[in-house]
């Protein structure tokens, strides 16, 4: 074979196994340079960024729907809510909570995106829905559920999905086959979603030239008041709710338990994976923790899959910036609707690699809001997601500790460092 060729055939392969994280960096950058060298010019390759933009609004009823149904179903049965399960669930859903409202504060207290309203794309003009705060509340359930899918009204999708996970539940075995179709459905989206993240670098380089080329400067400042927020919400999360609730609700030491934590955090930093840090996660909570089997055994791998506290935060920040962008006022009804999506939406697709950009397309879509932010969104995530899978992994940890000292399922004295084989 000729030399040129399987230098090329060799390079082509080690572009292939870079992760993600990689890929879209360096498309990122190449964009950006693309886009300053062509100016105006950029739009040429524009259609590239288009397509992807088409296949992540493809994903989003099906993923949406399935991971939702299946992430409930995981629960087992309506009696495993009551007892421990229940606990973990309701601490979950209400870090989840707490987070998106901490991103939200953050991001009205900065505003991101004012200084900048229609500079991302001129020609969409989006208006707030002219609806009170229980008209937008009635709105969220679906007369039609199909008809809700067909629209693309993703917030009805999601009421819809939480009723149906709930309905299988308290089947508890009588449906499994219905169960079966959840999971497998889940994990075809998740697939499918993958395929779709490994072309997101030439879609993404494609929609960052066009940005470069033919956004003004001042959207600059903007990006980095978002930046600025959503860090400030992580570091809320991380030093300041975690803290509260490990000395008030677990009564345990802070300094100690991020000791113990600290190798799973080191390795959430370094993957940005939640999946990839669960088995990291389950021996420190095992061995220098002292937490029963039977708890972290079920409280941390639904974490991984449903608590995304990081991503929640990101949520409330996001919403705060598109809308700024696009020149929606921020009324009541719309934050209370970031909130919920913050609670489902950062469980929705957990696991996915690049999920972070799929929730951040179904956050714009469900709030009636163009994709244009989408590849800003993308040269920044690399970034940003070292913080959001920390305070995941923290958190699926802060709760599973926090439960089971109050629960009598941690053993002290290993915590303490007493009993430490």
């Amino acid at each position: 074979m000729c030399p040129r060729i399987s230098s090329k055939i060799a390079a082509m392969k080690w572009w292939f196994r870079r992760p993600l994280y990689f890929q879209i960096a360096v498309a990122v950058v190449l964009g950006a340079g693309l886009g300053l060298a062509l100016g105006p010019d950029a739009r040429a390759v524009k259609p590239l960024g288009d397509i992807f933009l088409r296949l992540l609004t493809m994903l989003v009823v099906p993923l949406t729907f399935f991971t939702l149904v299946s992430g409930m179903t995981k629960l087992e049965s309506l009696r495993t809510l009551r007892s421990v399960g229940g606990w973990v669930v309701l601490y979950y859903a209400v870090s989840s909570v707490i987070a998106a409202a901490a991103g939200l504060a953050v991001a009205l207290l900065v505003r991101p995106g004012r200084g900048a309203a229609g500079l991302l794309e001129a020609g969409a003009k989006v208006e707030a829905a002219p609806l009170g705060f229980w008209d937008q509340v009635v709105s969220w359930f679906p007369s039609n559920p199909v008809e809700a899918m067909s629209q693309g009204n993703l917030f009805q999708v999601i009421v819809f999905a939480l009723v149906v996970g709930a309905a299988l539940l308290s089947l508890g075995g009588r449906a499994p086959s219905l169960v079966r179709l959840a999971d497998e459905g889940a994990a075809l989206m998740i697939k499918v979603t993958d395929l779709v993240m490994k072309v997101s670098p030439y879609g993404i380089l494609a929609l960052v030239a066009d940005m470069v080329g033919t956004v003004e400067t001042r959207l600059l400042a903007d990006l980095a008041l978002f930046v600025g927020a959503d860090v400030a919400g992580q570091l809320l999360l991380l030093l300041l709710f975690y803290p509260l609730v490990l000395r008030l609700a677990g009564r345990l030491p802070v300094g100690r338990f991020y000791r113990h934590a600290s190798p799973a955090l080191l390795v959430a930093a370094s993957t940005t994976s939640s999946a990839a840090t669960l088995p990291v996660a389950m021996t420190v909570a095992d061995r220098p923790m002292g937490i029963q089997e039977k708890l972290w055994g079920f409280s941390l791998p639904l974490g991984a899959t449903m608590n995304q506290n990081g991503m929640a935060v990101a949520i409330g920040v996001i919403a705060v910036l598109a809308a700024n962008l696009h020149g929606v006022a921020l009324t009541p009804g719309f934050l209370a609707q970031v909130v919920f999506l913050g609670l489902v939406l950062s469980a929705g697709t957990a696991g996915v690699k690049g999920s972070g950009i799929v929730i951040s397309g179904i956050l714009l879509r469900s709030l009636d809001l163009p994709l244009t932010l989408i590849p800003l969104l993308a040269s920044l995530w690399p970034v940003l997601d070292i913080g959001h899978t920390t305070s995941n992994v923290a958190g699926d940890l802060v709760g599973t500790a926090a439960i089971g000292n109050r629960l009598g399922l941690l053993d002290r004295g290993r915590f303490d460092g007493q009993n430490n084989p």
